[in-house]
């Protein structure tokens, strides 16, 4: 019988310590020894989700995942809150393995974020009764799109809601990281990517500023 909880612990060590964290990871994969239960099977369970070869040259949300991770690790010394940011990166796209899809010849995805939201909290809850934490996790998981759908000026941008609930700049660390980790990442691209981050910046701190601006308003009426 395993100890899942000490198990927990060894995944946050090594998302805490490693500089690659996906050698920790991929390593329980291929000696046989991850545990294949609940709620440890989420992430597994990515490793035979496909993903769109355009979008994802790297292939399966595993290896998407393991690339953020990595990504993460490099830079989670800017981050406010790096326990949280690196928990975030692990599990931001759990939701993909109940919602991925053929549809007309296409792989997707659709609301996955919101998906791995509530997957995220089940499986933290399973660790950890830190409610705050499990809460800061979902709330990055639940907007890792946003960059996407902000830039791209999609109808699912909720840009009120989400700088209501999360720091732009950890929400951006966190959105550079999901852009970054992907397969066949040229130098071209990654300067392509942070020009979005620096769009979705501006855009995000625009609404920030008029939302606070008519909270200011309303208390001085």
């Amino acid at each position: 019988m395993i100890n899942k909880y000490e198990i927990f612990k060894e995944f946050d060590k090594h998302l805490m310590e490693d500089s690659e964290p996906s050698t920790y990871f991929k390593g329980l994969i291929k000696s046989g020894s991850y545990p294949d239960e609940d709620p440890f099977k989420m992430l597994s369970d990515l490793i035979d989700t496909p993903q769109s070869p355009e979008h994802h040259p790297e292939g399966s949300v595993w290896n998407h995942t393991m690339l953020v991770v990595d990504r993460a690790a490099g830079r989670k010394d800017k981050s406010e809150n790096p326990h949280v940011f690196m928990w975030s990166a692990l599990l931001h796209d759990l939701g993909k393995a109940p919602t991925t899809k053929i549809r007309k010849g296409r792989i997707t995805s659709y609301d996955h974020d919101k998906w791995s939201k509530r997957m995220a909290v089940e499986f933290l809850k399973d660790f950890t009764d830190d409610v705050d934490f499990i809460d800061k996790v979902s709330k990055m998981v639940r907007w890792h799109m946003q960059l996407l759908f902000v830039v791209k000026n999609l109808p699912f941008a909720e840009t009120e809601r989400m700088v209501q609930e999360v720091s732009i700049d950890e929400m951006a660390l966190l959105s550079l990281c999901d852009r970054l980790g992907r397969g066949n990442m040229t130098e071209e691209k990654a300067e392509e990517e942070k020009e979005n981050l620096r769009i979705f910046k501006q855009k995000c701190e625009e609404v920030y500023k008029h939302k606070h601006g008519r909270i200011e308003l309303k208390k001085k009426n």
